[in-house]
């Protein structure tokens, strides 16, 4: 900013109820390819992919591809759920390695699903979910499939893995950019004909209007970083690490990384395992699809909550049935093996209608422009770091705990359901660009985020923009 002049405010009022649109066809292409990414996420937390790892000769080149995957998945999770996208400066800043462009052509993703209507972003932002339970699927499908090909059935399951990848990176090329990047980037007009084509509508004046003062904000922030530690960005950078930490913590993973060892010690034969696991992926898909219709008509907190409940119910019982039963036996009768897999179904089940699609739904809208990026990277990190944390920890937890696990995440699931009832305010029906207003009319974030930048906010802004 020029000397002595005030840094922009972003949105000052709110226009929500100005906003017209509908769904297209051209936001439901976008939102299918976006979501894609998810696909890769949930086939990889079965089968460990991307095209090296089929060719593996040798147990190094093995590992070599396994992390060259766990880069693009990185990528790919943090660009897809971005609602304004990368864009070149990215790669010119050197944030991004430039030989990494390649994975699913991160630069391209403009259009990405939370710029869907916002009366309907929570549904097409939770397609993401959707691709990711799929993934899950698909993958112990294939897995059962091909433990019958010997001795090259492990090369298909992961070679195929590339077939969501090259669909994610067909799509990268051919999805334009979001009318947020292009009028960051000053091509107003541009985002503006770019809008009018996925609302559907020519009457898009106040949405442009909401873009453009979150632009400004945006531009004069040099370090989202930094940023986002203010105090007026507190409930975003609480939420970037808590939803996804939850998220992990509900012990979701564990039950899908290790369902088959899980359902064979309950006394299940090794086939009879692999249909369970693929039951409990069965289960995911149709319960996101539960979520996808009822999340922008019940609300976020609803979904949260209640399915918090019906987690900590099914934990709790299935630790039980578990301590008593193994406490004078070996092995769980036929009748009670099938009662824990009814009631772990019921928890994949509530899983899949909260915390799992909205552990990344709610992070992704609530981040103002200026600091999203850096906003939905940490969350990405944190989901990544925990899914790491509990896939190395799970089995040593198991030995030590033995049923008493079960009441370890529904302690967990306990913290987050009551967090999300005191802390989170419902997002349900509000544009991404006007989240602010509702951190300040929360009971409590608006004793922390202030109702107008202060002296100090808006000096730290202007040196921040000088530097």
């Amino acid at each position: 900013m020029a000397g002595g002049s005030l840094a922009p405010i972003g949105v000052s009022k709110e226009r929500a109820e100005q906003y017209q649109g509908k769904v297209t066809s051209y936001v439901i292409i976008s939102c299918i390819f976006a979501a894609i990414g998810g696909s890769i996420f949930g086939y990889d937390i079965r089968i460990s992919g991307a095209t090296l790892n089929a060719s593996a000769a040798n147990l190094s080149m093995l590992i070599l591809g396994r992390i060259m995957l766990g880069f693009g998945i990185g990528f790919g999770n943090q660009c897809i759920q971005l609602p304004e996208g990368f864009n070149d400066d990215c790669f010119l800043e050197g944030n991004i390695l430039p030989q990494m462009r390649f994975p699913y052509i991160c630069q391209r993703w403009r259009l990405s699903i939370s710029e869907a209507p916002f009366h309907l972003r929570g549904g097409l932002n939770m397609m993401f979910q959707l691709a990711t339970t799929l993934g899950i699927f698909s993958a112990n499908m294939i897995n059962y499939g091909t433990s019958k090909l010997e001795p090259w059935g492990w090369r298909l399951s992961l070679g195929l893995a590339a077939a969501p990848a090259l669909l994610m990176t067909l799509g990268g090329i051919f999805v334009p950019e979001t009318p947020n990047s292009l009028v960051e980037q000053g091509k107003t007009e541009e985002g503006r004909k770019i809008l009018q084509k996925i609302r559907g509508t020519d009457n898009i004046h106040a949405e442009l209007q909401d873009i453009t003062d979150a632009s400004e904000l945006a531009k004069s922030i040099e370090h989202p970083f930094r940023n986002i530690l203010k105090k007026r960005n507190r409930p975003q950078l609480v939420m970037a690490i808590f939803m996804p930490t939850f998220q992990i913590l509900t012990g979701i993973n564990s039950i899908l990384f290790y369902a088959p060892v899980l359902f064979q010690s309950m006394g299940f034969g090794g086939n009879a395992s692999l249909y369970s696991s693929a039951l409990t992926g069965a289960v995911l898909v149709s319960s996101t699809l539960v979520s996808i219709a009822t999340v922008d008509k019940w609300g976020r907190r609803t979904l949260l909550i209640g399915g918090g409940i019906q987690m900590i119910i099914c934990q709790v019982i299935v630790a039980v049935i578990l301590g008593v039963k193994f406490s004078s036996e070996t092995e769980l009768s036929k009748s009670f093996s099938v009662l824990v897999v009814v009631v772990i179904c019921l928890f994949v089940a509530a899983f899949g209608w909260s915390w799992g699609p909205l552990g990344w739904t709610v992070p992704s809208e609530i981040f103002p422009l200026e600091i999203r990026s850096a906003g939905q990277s940490i969350t990405v990190a944190v989901n990544l770091f925990f899914t790491f944390v509990i896939g190395q920890s799970f089995l040593s937890l198991l030995c030590a705990f033995k049923f008493g696990i079960y009441l370890f995440s529904a302690g967990w699931i306990t913290v987050m359901t009551i967090f999300v009832y005191v802390f989170l305010p419902e997002t349900k029906g509000v544009p991404i660009e006007e989240m602010i207003f509702v951190w300040r009319k929360h009971w409590f974030w608006k004793t922390i985020v202030p109702r107008y930048p202060d002296a100090n906010e808006s000096d730290v802004t202007q040196s921040d923009s000088m530097e």
